[in-house]
């Protein structure tokens, strides 16, 4: 076991890896597995990173908490890397700028590096964090399939959730980002790493849009950015739909 995080050995994942923040979440997940949350096997708990493979639609799938921020996905995806998963989808929430609205989903063409992890696996020169495009598609038809509001384009990943630039985040919007969250960009660039080693790596990400950041945040104060967010049993019920097309497009991609 050469990984320091994930306490689990070669075989423990699936080759296709569902990757939420939260812990409830992997929670969530594993519980819509073929069989329920009875019939998946918990892989890691070590630090509270929640791991569980099952399977749905009869094919191998695995999901595993990553926690919040680039820094953790950064560690989760590697170890992932080194217990042989091959691809990851970004399950989350986002902050959606004006276009989207609270429950739709976000697909992420690419996710500008806004982060520190950014600087380190570019060596200091610009990125481009960009999904595989087979992930995407599998998202997309997953995404129609299951009646979901989507849309599909560039998001930004950054370091600091209440961000303090003048004016907030809303900057990103005003430049054709759809929405703004904290981890797609780590992931997406470890993915190009590897796949320019030779290695079948692919990565996509699909995002529940729990807060519409609004216009008026140009004009807010430092530090302060004007949102929306609904009751949290809403925002959970609106997750579970794009859950739902995330699993779709997980058991499409292992069988592929």
């Amino acid at each position: 076991m050469p990984q320091i995080h994930l306490h689990a050995e070669p075989g423990d994942y699936a080759p296709v890896v569902l990757l939420p923040g939260d812990p409830n979440r992997a929670t969530r997940i594993a519980a819509r597995f073929d069989g329920g949350l009875e019939a998946s096997r918990l892989v890691n708990q070590h630090r509270g990173l929640l791991g569980y493979t099952g399977e749905v639609d009869g094919v191998p799938v695995s999901v595993q908490t990553t926690m919040m921020g680039a820094p953790t996905t950064s560690i989760v995806v590697e170890e992932l890397l080194m217990l042989g998963a091959t691809t990851f989808i970004r399950v989350g929430t986002t902050g959606g700028y004006p276009g989207t609205a609270i429950g739709d989903a976000v697909i992420a063409l690419a996710a500008a590096a806004n982060t520190g992890v950014g600087r380190v696996l570019g060596g200091g020169e610009a990125t481009a964090p960009t999904a595989d495009f087979d992930v995407v598609l599998a998202l997309v038809d997953a995404a129609k399939a299951n009646g979901l509001a989507f849309h599909v384009g560039p998001i930004v990943t950054g370091d600091y959730f209440y961000d303090p630039t003048p004016g907030g985040s809303g900057r990103w919007a005003r430049r054709g980002y759809l929405s703004a969250e904290m981890e797609a960009a780590a992931l997406f660039l470890i993915c190009m790493r590897e796949r320019a080693k030779g290695r079948p790596v692919r990565a996509g990400c699909i995002l529940t849009v729990s807060d519409v950041i609004r216009d008026e945040a140009a004009e807010a104060a430092v530090g302060h950015e004007a949102w929306f967010r609904p009751p949290e049993d809403e925002v959970t019920r609106r997750v579970d739909l794009t859950i739902g097309a995330a699993l779709a497009a997980a058991a499409a991609l292992g069988r592929a």
